[in-house]
């Protein structure tokens, strides 16, 4: 089966701004960033289910998978049906307790 992936609004402005911080300090690594995120949200068509759920204490009933990508991007996505819907993507060296609230 072939998924359909699904990036949102929220999820492009997160890699955008990813991105941009990244492009202040070397234009090409942002751009080789933005690839290998991409690439790897790309690979989700195969096998989305391979990558654990999201645990947290505060959430029950989870249905989102996590993915850590470029070693520190954490892609959060939610697989319904034939449909991956990639809601999130933050850097794991920030706050991003606001998610979990």
């Amino acid at each position: 089966m072939k998924y359909k992936v699904i990036i949102s609004d929220k999820a492009s402005a997160m890699l955008e701004s990813h991105f941009l911080f990244l492009a202040r300090v070397s234009p090409s690594a942002a751009d080789k960033l933005v690839d290998k995120i991409l690439d790897e949200i790309e690979s989700l068509h195969e096998n989305p289910e391979r990558f654990p759920i999201y645990q947290s204490e505060n959430i029950t009933n989870c249905t989102y998978h996590k993915m850590l990508s470029a070693k520190r991007y954490l892609v959060i996505y939610e697989i319904s049906g034939d449909t991956v819907n990639v809601d999130y993507i933050v850097d794991c060296r920030s706050d991003y307790q606001w998610l979990i609230r």
